[in-house]
């Protein structure tokens, strides 16, 4: 809605304001990320670290003889499985952190862009889930045991080690909630440019 004016310019009529262009959400996207990339860390480091050694008393004759265990996410397919997807969630959120960074520069990224965003984001949300899944069937054994098939439960004895596996499970699900957050931040995105 415009009005012409006697020297032949036109000018918007009073009242009307023009569409503003779809805003760029990058800069909360990055900070998702950086969050992304903080909480797959951090896991990562906790996990590695997860190793408790005990001297432990047992069964075999003389009655008092003693024996040293440790207990470390390598003992574990599931732990490892955890540690080699949090291993890939961190290079992932390196090369997204990259990427958003590029995209923060630009007037109007791509949809290709978030397109790819979405596919990805959905992709490693999923690895990081099911790693948390496996993770946390594993941790709740350990703190629980399971009687009717006489696997006994560690976290009594192994407290330290169950804690660390604790909190990276915990922590990882945080980084799996994050993907989730960002696939509906590029989805909104992508909707809002298509309209």
């Amino acid at each position: 809605m415009t009005t012409t004016t006697s020297s032949g310019k036109t000018m918007p009529e009073s009242g009307y304001v023009p569409p503003s262009p779809p805003r760029n959400l990058f800069a909360v996207d990055l900070a998702l990320r950086l969050l992304l990339l903080a909480s797959t860390v951090s896991a990562l480091v906790v996990l590695a670290t997860s190793k408790q050694t005990k001297t432990l008393p047992t069964n075999s004759l003389p009655p008092f003889s003693f024996a040293t265990r440790s207990a470390y996410f390598k003992d574990s397919p599931a732990l490892i499985y955890l540690l080699v997807a949090l291993s890939v969630g961190v290079l992932y959120s390196i090369l997204t952190i990259l990427a958003s960074c590029f995209a923060i520069t630009r007037p109007s990224p791509s949809p290709k862009l978030y397109f790819l965003l979405i596919v990805y984001d959905a992709l490693m949300a999923g690895i990081l889930a099911s790693a948390t899944g496996t993770a946390g069937s594993v941790a709740y054994l350990g703190l629980k045991g399971n009687s009717h098939v006489g696997w006994a439960k560690i976290c009594n004895v192994y407290g330290k080690f169950c804690r660390h596996v604790g909190s990276s499970t915990i922590v990882t699900l945080v980084a799996s909630i994050l993907l989730v957050l960002l696939v509906i931040l590029s989805s909104y995105s992508l909707y809002r440019r298509s309209h």
